[in-house]
């Protein structure tokens, strides 16, 4: 049997991942990840994903959520270490902020996965000589490569395409053939204390639930005007970072239905438009990585472009005309999508639901 680092959020699911691989017979150690963010209300973090358990102040970073995990190392009798990733997640903080100044979507979790659970924690997992990682993450391992978890409502690949290709035969994701229903009735059978815990959408460094008091908390929102295609001015509004790509609500009313449709970022202003005004065919990817070899040319997958979208058939192609980046795609859908904000993942997947690979949906790049 393998020993194994476990990451333990304080939730049910890393709880019942970690319970899962003692089950099996392995050595299992835990660890939960402190980003340092507000120590009165969100002081330590180490959700499961994005969508993840969380205390009452709705936030998986709660000083709680440590002594939550701490409790399950306790009951499952296992080596458990709290350890300060304050620093790295400042800089994921960092990019949240710049991305919204931007006009963009961030996708923090992305990147936490990326950069924090699948990166420093691996750093860890060497220094402790442990075989593997696990998470409680709604995924499989399959082929070698990520799959879709089996749950699709809780399926969480979308967030793990930045996984360092060479770490795949080192994870382990227990939750990946189970439901979440599943899930509870195991936290119960093995009388783990997160069985009951309730969970929330809520970004883990935004413990208001509202992700515009984190930028508020640094500088103020630039106002600006809303504008209709053609430029006609349509009234002011307090904040270019308080809306996205696709955005119905919060804006003004026109008598009609209208949806946010551009950000421009020199004026400040805000497009409105129709609903089919945000329709497109095409989008290009930046900086793509790739969990599979990388194709030469041209690849014909389903692509995804926000967590709760259903991947769509698409043809990707290489960009290489000289003014995009490296390994920049140009991807071509099949038919027309909603909503494909600058700064969203963009990832990739085979019919049989694997990740190929993803990136990051560019801003202001024409084809």
């Amino acid at each position: 049997m393998a020993r194994i680092l476990c990451a333990l959020s304080g939730g049910v699911d890393s709880s019942v991942a970690a319970w899962l691989l003692q089950q099996e017979g392995h050595e299992v150690l835990g660890v939960f990840l402190r980003n340092g963010v507000d120590a009165g209300a969100a002081d330590a973090a180490g959700s499961d994903a994005c969508a993840t358990d969380v205390s009452a102040k709705k936030s998986c970073c709660s000083a709680s959520d440590a002594r939550d995990a701490s409790r399950v190392a306790d009951r499952l009798g296992i080596a458990f270490w709290a350890v300060d990733y304050e620093k790295e997640f400042a800089a994921i903080i960092d990019r949240f902020h710049e991305d919204y100044r931007q006009g963009r979507t961030p996708s923090p979790c992305v990147l936490c996965n990326q950069d924090l659970k699948f990166g420093e924690v691996f750093a860890l997992a060497d220094a402790l000589g442990v075989d593997a990682v696990a998470t409680g993450h709604y995924a499989r391992v399959v082929d070698g490569t990520i799959a879709r978890g089996i749950d699709r409502h809780k399926d969480q690949s979308y967030f793990l395409f930045g996984i360092e290709r060479e770490r795949l035969a080192r994870l382990r994701f227990p939750l990946g053939s189970l439901t979440k229903a599943e899930v509870r009735d195991l936290a119960r059978r093995a009388e783990l204390s997160t069985a009951e815990k309730r969970e929330s959408m809520e970004l883990c460094f935004v413990p208001s639930g509202d992700y515009r008091d984190v930028l508020r908390a640094r500088a103020p929102l630039r106002p600006g005007r809303f504008v209709d295609k053609d430029g006609r001015d349509l009234g002011a509004h307090e904040g270019f970072e308080a809306y996205t790509i696709g955005q119905r609500r919060g804006l003004p009313a026109l008598g009609s239905k209208h949806y946010v449709v551009a950000l421009d970022v020199p004026t400040g202003n805000v497009v409105l438009g129709e609903r089919d005004d945000l329709a497109s065919r095409e989008l290009i990817v930046e900086a793509p990585r790739w969990l599979v070899d990388e194709p030469l040319t041209e690849l014909r997958c389903f692509v995804q472009v926000r967590a709760r979208h259903d991947a769509a058939p698409a043809v990707l192609r290489r960009l290489d005309d000289g003014r995009h980046g490296d390994g920049t795609l140009h991807v071509v859908f099949d038919e027309a999508q909603d909503s494909l904000a600058p700064g969203q993942a963009a990832v990739f997947y085979d019919a049989k639901e694997r990740v190929l690979g993803g990136g990051w949906i560019a801003a202001g790049l024409a084809v």
